[in-house]
């Protein structure tokens, strides 16, 4: 039997390069359950936190027991700029070359669509399997959320990629659980599709503690909200200071945002206008330490800005963090699925109703402390039952072997 896959996402991080994550979890956990892994990633992400050191076209490099191959391309200047796009196409252009021992599967993850093809080409040789993983729905993503139309000529070629992908992959992986529809509209026969989450590591998680200057932050014997993530418009954390201003009169209840992002300087703004002192600012701290803040609070906050995409579905992982620290939920986002009424873990407000919002806070704050854990135990129990990356991994398994 054929134990071995190639992943190719020119995004692929790691804990030493940062975001993102998903296939070096799902690789450490695939590896533990007996398959072969390679990680084929860009020498250049806008995520990246640190950039590999690479040599010539292509760089082997093993990383926690994994291999990765850094495929040389260019830099760009941001997420939305052209070079971006010359970036995926140099990314694809470069694949040609890369020489493949053994005869692995291939999975290909968007957002670039580029790589299918060459992937088909190496399956083919090797009378392998081809999965296509969907994170993100492009061309349309590009579609909606920039001024490009549906008949511009970039648009165009992407659509023929995608439903390229479509057409000749053995199963579609989609990250978005309601996104079905859309991918048989583009040529995907209906039993290819399957959905497989993002998820969590819980494979020897050890917590970091806070330093203690962190610490002495968080009030002691308060009821605290808190949010822990990015801090960008997408995560609407206005939402939660207008909650904190109407709550301002109830001593017992602070807020905490930690994190950091391209909105913290106008948020703490704000709440320094409003004159709050309900309301506390924490920066980003290292990823093994938001257990042991989120071990502090009581209830968890999200939020995110609506997008037509999110008809589809939402997979955000500070969710599952927050069902792992076993912490009752505050759902405010509309999408195609609602993971807090899937766990029964907390509550749903509407977006941007600040009135539900606060009684929402009220209520769980009400609650019995047995009643609160039962709710924090609920997400803790479905983030490991549907969401850990062993169990993904056990799943793509059965993918790879039907």
């Amino acid at each position: 039997m054929n134990r071995s896959i190639i992943i190719v996402n020119q995004y692929i991080g790691s804990p030493h390069h940062g975001m993102e994550y998903r296939h070096y979890y799902l690789a450490k956990n695939l590896m533990a359950l007996g398959y072969q892994v390679t990680l084929v990633s860009g020498s250049y992400s806008h995520l990246f936190s640190q950039l590999p050191k690479t040599q010539g076209k292509f760089t082997h490099e093993t990383i926690d027991a994994i291999e990765y191959i850094w495929v040389k391309v260019p830099k760009y200047r941001s997420s939305k700029s052209i070079g971006r796009i010359w970036n995926m196409l140099s990314f694809a252009w470069n694949l040609r070359s890369l020489k493949i021992s053994g005869a692995p599967h291939v999975l290909v993850s968007s957002p670039s669509l580029f790589p299918i093809k060459i992937a088909k080409k190496w399956v083919k040789r090797f009378q392998s399997k081809l999965f296509f993983e969907v994170r993100d729905i492009w061309p349309l993503t590009l579609v909606e959320l920039s001024n490009l139309t549906s008949t511009h000529p970039l648009i165009r070629v992407m659509e023929y990629y995608e439903k390229f992908a479509y057409r000749h992959a053995d199963k579609v992986i989609s990250l978005l659980p309601a996104a079905q529809e859309h991918f048989v509209s583009q040529g995907m026969r209906a039993d290819k599709f399957v959905y497989l989450p993002n998820g969590i590591e819980i494979e020897g998680g050890e917590l970091v503690p806070l330093p203690s200057s962190l610490e002495m932050k968080i009030p002691k014997e308060k009821f605290i909200v808190a949010y822990a993530g990015t801090i960008g418009l997408a995560n609407n954390l206005g939402y939660l200071v207008e909650a904190a201003e109407t709550l301002k009169t109830y001593r017992d209840i602070h807020f905490i945002i930690l994190g950091q992002g391209g909105e913290t300087q106008e948020l703490q703004n704000r709440v320094q206008k409003l004159g709050l002192e309900n309301i506390t600012f924490i920066g980003a701290v290292k990823k093994e330490m938001v257990g042991s803040f989120l071990e502090k609070v009581d209830v968890a906050f999200i939020s995110l800005l609506p997008e037509k995409l999110f008809r589809f579905g939402v997979s955000p992982n500070k969710v599952f963090e927050y069902m792992y620290a076993k912490k009752p939920i505050v759902w405010a986002v509309e999408a195609g699925n609602n993971l807090v009424e899937e766990a029964q873990c907390g509550i749903s407000v509407p977006l941007n109703n600040v009135l539900k919002l606060k009684e929402a806070i009220l209520e769980l704050k009400l609650l019995s402390r047995e009643k609160r854990e039962e709710l924090g135990q609920n997400g803790y129990n479905f983030v490991n039952i549907h969401h850990s990356y062993r169990m993904l991994a056990e799943k793509l398994i059965k993918i790879i072997e039907e």
